[in-house]
């Protein structure tokens, strides 16, 4: 199965808990089609209620068997998913294109999964991936074979031949 991937940079975002027995929790924030130098974990922000830091870079990788939900995304509006652990803001643990994907880890509760807005540099090349790969799926009807009416009685005995008899 050809497969295609690039590296990308994850924003993620903190926010002031609300209240004071709670604690500050982190989520995906946005995509950076470019991987800065930045080393992961580093806030970009100045401390505050709301600050962002810079998880990392992180590896999307295309499929050429998901190129029909790629397609999905992009005639939607494109998007990536990101899900990651809440307490950590290094803690992503997923990057994807396929929106079928990510809404099957939005349930896991022990991750924050978000939507974010493909760059469209990211959109380019996941649509040129689609483009070589997808191909449309073609409905065949199955049609049913009709039943055999002496099958279906009762009463009748069949006689077996001499090759039908079982060891």
């Amino acid at each position: 199965m050809p497969k295609l991937f690039c590296r990308l940079g994850i924003v993620t975002v903190s926010r002031k808990p609300v209240t004071r027995w709670g604690r500050r929790g982190f989520a995906p924030h946005s995509v950076l089609p470019d991987v800065p130098a930045t080393p992961a974990g580093e806030r970009l922000s100045p401390p505050g209620d709301v600050e962002l830091y810079y998880a990392g870079d992180f590896q999307l990788m295309l499929y050429s068997g998901e190129a029909a939900h790629y397609r999905d995304n992009l005639l939607a509006k494109p998007t990536l998913w990101v899900a990651m652990r809440p307490d950590d803001p290094k803690g992503v643990v997923m990057l994807t294109a396929d929106p079928y994907e990510g809404e099957a880890r939005a349930g896991d509760e022990a991750l924050v999964v978000a939507g974010l807005p493909m760059p469209p540099s990211v959109a380019q090349w996941v649509e040129g991936f689609m483009a070589l790969h997808y191909k449309e799926e073609v409905f065949v009807k199955r049609k049913r074979k009709r039943a055999d009416p002496d099958a279906l009685t009762r009463g009748a005995k069949r006689v077996l031949d001499k090759d039908e008899f079982l060891p």
